[in-house]
């Protein structure tokens, strides 16, 4: 084992010592152990969590039946379901994954269309039942890839290769159905000028369907990466959303018939049935890695016990996917837009109030046929006549409006203004029109979707003058645009963080956003108010945002009020707790990370190992970083900072070869790396 070069020694030692020069590893700092204090209490390590707070696996029982976790497969499930089977069939949740044959592909092939576009060029071909997409690929030039599967097709049907290493990528021209029936290029339009060095052109780890898509678009996935090969496979039960997806595995209930083996979702308490719907309907970070099916949240279970939805972040960079009072701007985030609701904060509403199950009789996009239709009222406003018969009765009274379409419960409150792709979808926030929101934050607001020809102010003041009661529900969402939006921040955005973190009367979630946008914007002078907010914090993911933000500003002075939380029984919390005290030096820290990486139910988690790795390299055991690293990539191999930090401990050691391969790793998941990139010329300028 040679030495390491000086200079590239001198880069990778600056890396491990964790100095401003070097890459950051982690959102949370990590300090040197702090000196014993003689009143330290001994260490605590977090409980299993108790059957009462989180979602207690299914008892097995060896009885010649099939485990509760195993799957059938809808073709099992027609044999005595052949009506809702074949129901089911037609729906498009059956449809979210298809073969690529002439049954299920809507695209035009046959004419041999050509697109055009700033990023990408695309001609497609159909060859008796094979379709082929010639384009540019990951080395630039242009070759033809055959069109395996599709997504969807309702509205956008996305074409899908796969690719010799096994990755399934998305191919960069979709079919846009619902529009002139025209290819047309997505991501493009999101992302901009696309190249095969960035994160979002067609051939790279963002765009793979492992990463992005299957976990919602099949039914039992069970994806692997092999990192010694560098290959991936890929299985599922169903391609689409079929039964289990929301009934749960059916294997046993297939053989007993039982029907405790197996789960209704109308008959589920109103939050796990809901979580069926949010499992999907909302992006999401989930607890465990996408690659671990073991731990994949199966329906009966409990949303927060699995995922936190992304709301206005995703990691630390804010989302193009909502407008900047917190509300989604892109479909498919209905769960997000739904919990902001009052609907849902004070009714209780869900997905299964307004919709039904794709086998059951419905009116479009699933939604509940009334029990006696009235042509005088939409199939969506009857939806919200089973809970508001008194505005009903009210009739132009309450709407102020003539006109039919006004009548129409969703042109008011659910107006079409959510981006999906290329067409509008009704805002799931269900709320009163802000058109101040227009003039001050660029918000559209339902109004204006009508009355084209007048400008917000104009809007504004008929609103004041048709209700004068509005102003008072226009002020949540007008305080949430002040608050989270970055231009607004010098002027009044701190008192509306702090009002907003404060109203425990608002929906958690964008609380959660508030104590985030404080800590990134006021740095410690926001730790008070987070302290404040996490005493009353009753919402598991709110109290984990809370703890992650003081852990984010060094707030050290919190640190015996965040002791209490290793033994919380949600174990997004005990993680969130453990790993900011660990990162502040505490012992008690560290030895709840320990155990979070050493307990059977938890250790499948990646950064309770990325921590022990990254206090490894602070104390310069090597030996350990390298284990804690490899195992967090055994469980996360795209974790591209993790890849990193093994390239600079592999490289200390002198082991420049591996340190290497684990950049170039790094590279084929995030071409734009720079860290990467940096680190890597380092190395062959060197040889």
């Amino acid at each position: 084992m040679r030495p390491a070069r000086p200079a590239l020694l001198a880069f990778v030692l600056l890396a491990l010592l964790g100095t401003a020069a070097a890459v950051t590893y982690s959102r949370l700092r990590v300090e040197p152990p702090a000196a014993p204090r003689a009143a330290t209490p001994a260490p605590v390590a977090p409980p299993t969590p108790t059957a009462s707070a989180a979602t207690p696996p299914p008892a097995e029982v060896n009885d010649g039946h099939p485990a509760r976790g195993a799957f059938a497969g809808s073709a099992a499930c027609g044999e005595c379901h052949e009506d809702e089977h074949a129901a089911w069939g037609k729906d498009w949740h059956a449809r979210a994954l298809s073969p690529a044959t002439p049954r299920f592909v809507v695209g035009d092939f046959k004419k041999h269309p050509h697109f055009k576009g700033d990023s990408s060029e695309a001609w497609m071909r159909r060859d008796g039942e094979r379709h082929f997409m010639r384009t540019k690929g990951a080395d630039g030039q242009l070759a033809e890839f055959p069109v395996q599967w599709v997504v969807g097709g309702k509205r956008m049907q996305d074409p899908v290769t796969q690719m010799p290493d096994g990755r399934w990528q998305v191919l960069p021209v979709y079919f846009h159905v619902t529009g002139k029936g025209e290819w047309v290029d997505y991501s493009e339009t999101k992302q901009g000028l696309l190249t095969p060095d960035h994160p979002f052109f067609w051939t790279n780890f963002r765009r793979s369907t492992q990463h992005a898509c299957l976990d919602c678009h099949v039914t039992g996935l069970d994806a692997k990466y092999d990192r010694a090969t560098q290959q991936w496979t890929t299985r599922f039960t169903d391609a689409g959303v079929a039964c289990e997806s929301c009934h749960g595995p059916g294997a046993r209930h297939a053989d007993t018939q039982d029907p405790k083996d197996i789960v209704q979702p109308a008959d589920l308490p109103p939050e796990l049935g809901f979580a069926v719907c949010a499992q999907c309907h909302g992006p999401r970070r989930p607890l465990f890695p996408i690659l671990d099916a073991e731990h994949r949240f199966r329906p009966g279970q409990r949303y927060e016990d699995f995922y936190q939805p992304v709301v206005l972040y995703v990691g630390n960079e804010r989302s193009g996917d909502y407008f900047t009072d917190g509300r989604p701007s892109t479909s498919s985030f209905e769960y997000q837009a739904l919990i902001q609701s009052r609907c849902h904060m004070q009714g209780g509403a869900t997905c299964l109030t307004c919709h039904t199950a794709p086998h059951e009789p419905q009116a479009a996009n699933e939604l509940r046929r009334a029990d006696k239709p009235s042509p005088a009222v939409s199939t969506g406003s009857a939806t919200c006549q089973q809970c508001h018969a008194k505005t009903f009765e009210e009739g132009t009274a309450h709407t102020r409006h003539t006109a039919r379409a006004a009548q129409d419960c969703l042109s008011c409150h659910m107006p079409p203004v959510v981006s999906g792709v290329l067409d509008k979808f009704a805002d799931h926030a269900l709320d009163v029109p802000a058109p101040q929101n227009t003039t001050r934050h660029g918000i559209p607001n339902a109004c204006n979707t009508c009355h084209t020809k007048q400008t917000p102010e104009a809007m504004a003041q008929a609103l004041t003058t048709l209700w004068p009661k509005s102003a008072e529900r226009q002020q949540r969402r007008v305080r949430l645009a002040d608050a989270f939006d970055d231009a607004t921040a010098e002027s009044g955005g701190r008192a509306a963080l702090e009002a907003v973190l404060a109203d425990t009367r608002e929906t958690p979630s964008l609380r959660g956003v508030a104590a985030r946008v404080l800590a990134r914007r006021h740095k410690r002078e926001a730790v008070p108010l987070l302290r404040a907010a996490l005493k009353g914090a009753t919402d598991s993911h709110l109290r984990s945002d809370l703890i992650e933000s003081i852990g984010t500003v060094g707030g050290k002075e919190a640190t015996e009020e965040l002791v209490p939380f290793l033994q919380d029984t949600s174990t997004w919390v005990r993680q969130a707790a453990a790993l900011t005290l660990a990162s502040f030096g505490d012992a008690r820290g560290l030895s709840a990370v320990e155990a979070l990486a050493s307990r059977p139910e938890t250790t499948g988690l990646v950064q309770p190992h990325v921590m022990l790795g990254q206090l490894a390299m602070r104390r310069k055991d090597l030996t350990t970083a390298t284990r804690e690293f490899e195992r967090a990539l055994d469980l996360q191999p795209y974790n591209t900072d993790v890849l990193i930090r093994l390239a600079d401990v592999y490289v200390f050691q002198g082991q420049e070869e591996r340190g290497k391969q684990r950049l170039q790793e790094a590279l084929r998941f995030d071409p734009q790396s720079r860290a990467a990139k940096q680190r890597l010329s380092m190395l062959q300028q060197g040889r």
